[in-house]
């Protein structure tokens, strides 16, 4: 300690202050602090060369004197660093869960084009649990790229939803590699030139996105005479009696849930399912899990309907448990009524209500205000902002009437904005 300060004493000739006097340094050295709050007052600038002035910032002369904070206490310092949030306590709130059921919502893409979390203040659009699309079942495959695949999903996330619904099955047959399709008719899947990854590719880039992928089995029980296991099913008696003239346009045939072969057809095709693809997020059965009242023979089917599904979701939960079974379907009353649907017995996780007719809308509302959320067309976006500021109104799925999910998703976008 003692050479240490011998050599720097000795280092010390000379102030190595150019020009200013050596007498200005001692006289700034004593006067200490009185000195510094006090300098306009001592008019030290007569005593500086203007070598040094000239740098010094302007008006320097006629600012105010420097406010010398004082040393806080030791308790304003633990005040200080104290973090902001609610301490424990009556008075405390703490911050509300995120609910388990509602994809996150990221909205940023980072190099990897992977999305990462915005902490910026939610919409009441993204406030709603899900923002759905439906894709019916022949709009991600078709022989399309995985990086098609992926670019689809990214759109649809850069117009504000968080949810892809996308058609798995259809018309009596899947849309994707099925070994009991195999088994049970000597064909795969339904005909179409799909990639055998390609709802691989659209799961993993929706869970990058933040988004969930929920697998819609389209028409569910019904077919028509394009079904490639049409001929099959009316040899093997698996279709009731008559034709569903439920929409004029299309002669659907149902098939019989209460016979043994059918039932334990699905309850296969839908296992299998959730365990070749343990990461979908949901399956979605719709309105055509239902029979038609106009049927012949006036058969009631109501609880053989109710007695299938119910099996049904057991046997999926029993191969992969984490998956949500969804319905969306008429309103209970008229499902019930109309279709031998009666779901509220169904004992499904979450239920949506297909509002597809403004006849009737707010009469209509009021169920899915009881339920999940509800289920639009793109022709209803009059109907958002009503939707938006429902707070009853949990989740928001959007159909696209038109065939044309980019131009619906488009005109969501437009009308959120």
């Amino acid at each position: 300690m003692t050479k240490l300060s011998t050599k720097k004493a000795s280092q010390r000739s000379g102030c190595g202050c150019g020009s200013i006097p050596l007498s200005l340094i001692l006289l700034l050295l004593g006067a200490g602090l009185y000195g510094l709050t006090q300098i306009n007052r001592l008019n030290l600038s007569q005593w500086i060369p203007e070598s040094v002035t000239a740098v010094m910032p302007e008006g320097w002369q006629d600012s105010d004197p420097v406010a010398v904070p004082t040393t806080p206490a030791l308790e304003d310092v633990v005040k200080i660093t104290e973090p902001s949030t609610p301490t424990e306590g009556p008075s405390a709130q703490p911050a509300p869960a995120p609910s388990a059921s509602a994809p996150q919502s990221p909205s940023a893409i980072d190099e990897s084009g992977t999305a990462v979390a915005d902490n910026t203040p939610q919409t009441p659009w993204q406030q709603k649990a899900i923002r759905g699309i439906y894709l019916s079942r022949y709009q991600a495959t078709n022989n399309a790229d995985e990086q098609t695949i992926r670019e689809r999903v990214r759109y649809y996330k850069a117009q504000g939803f968080n949810t892809v619904i996308h058609g798995v099955w259809g018309n009596g047959c899947t849309m994707y590699p099925s070994e009991v399709m195999q088994q049970t008719f000597g064909y795969r899947s339904c005909p179409n030139q799909f990639k055998d990854q390609w709802l691989d590719w659209l799961i993993d880039e929706a869970h990058k996105q933040g988004m969930e992928v929920h697998a819609y089995f389209e028409k569910g029980i019904k077919l028509d005479e394009n079904s490639p296991i049409f001929n099959e099913a009316i040899e093997r008696r698996w279709i009731v009696p008559g034709i569903d003239k439920t929409y004029p346009d299309v002669d659907h045939y149902l098939l019989d849930v209460e016979a043994d072969d059918v039932a334990d057809f699905f309850k296969s095709v839908l296992a299998e399912f959730v365990q070749k693809y343990p990461t979908v997020d949901a399956v979605q059965w719709d309105d055509y899990l239902g029979y038609h009242d106009a049927l012949p023979g006036q058969v009631d089917r109501t609880a053989q309907l109710t007695d299938f599904v119910r099996q049904l979701k057991a046997e999926m939960k029993a191969a992969n448990p984490e998956v949500s079974f969804d319905l969306c379907h008429h309103n209970p009353y008229w499902g019930k009524r109309y279709f031998a649907a009666d779901w509220e017995n169904w004992a499904v996780d979450r239920a949506f209500i297909q509002i597809y007719n403004d006849d009737n809308f707010q009469d209509e509302l009021t169920y899915a205000e009881q339920h999940a959320g509800v289920a639009i067309t793109e022709h209803q976006l009059h109907r958002l902002d009503e939707l938006l500021n429902n707070n009853q109104i949990d989740s928001i799925l959007i159909f696209p009437a038109s065939g044309q999910p980019e131009g619906a998703a488009a005109l969501v976008k437009a009308a959120i904005e």
